[in-house]
């Protein structure tokens, strides 16, 4: 009996703080701000977690989910999954994601994606001195632009988002059929 009665304030407390971080995790929304008018998407240079560079003008003719993020933020854990997802809905039809961490390395974004329950497999970049960030004038992560196939920003998201949710989608699909 003595055992038991010191095993259950642990228990207790396990029990509350389960609840209670369930109970704290971020909202994702899903909306997008439109851009009164739209920019050019500035271009840039950036390499993967294996050193290969890509070039942000190769991607001209899709539609561009870009999305700043970094690894300790949690809502931009919670709306990975939501990208994985549109991105495998869409990816042959002229849409893309791409994820860009912000000033972490390689190995600590590899083991990161391993511990989400859906790896993700569109293209993550690293921007490890924050230049594209700032081009972007990235002020909170995460952020998220949505792109035209003329390379125009024309949407914006600052905060978690469920891109799959069905009022995203259709915006995507608007975009990809201009």
């Amino acid at each position: 009996m003595k055992k038991l009665s010191a095993l259950i304030p642990a228990l207790l407390f396990m029990t509350v703080f389960t609840v209670n971080a369930a109970w704290e995790q971020p909202t994702l929304g899903y909306t997008l701000s439109p851009l009164s008018k739209p920019v050019e998407a500035p271009n840039f240079k950036l390499e993967d977690m294996d050193e290969n560079e890509y070039d942000f003008s190769e991607y001209r003719g899709k539609v561009v989910l870009l999305n700043f993020w970094a690894t300790w933020c949690p809502p931009c854990k919670r709306e990975m999954p939501s990208m994985e997802r549109v991105y495998q809905k869409y990816q042959g039809d002229n849409f893309t994601v791409i994820g860009v961490n912000q000033m972490e390395d390689g190995d600590r974004i590899f083991s990161f994606t391993g511990s989400l329950d859906t790896r993700p497999t569109f293209d993550i970049l690293l921007d490890s001195e924050s230049k594209v960030s700032q081009a972007y004038e990235v002020r909170g992560l995460p952020t998220t632009y949505l792109i035209d196939k003329q390379g125009k920003i024309r949407y914006r998201a600052i905060g978690g988002r469920e891109f799959d949710h069905q009022e995203v989608e259709k915006i995507i699909q608007s975009l990809m059929n201009e």
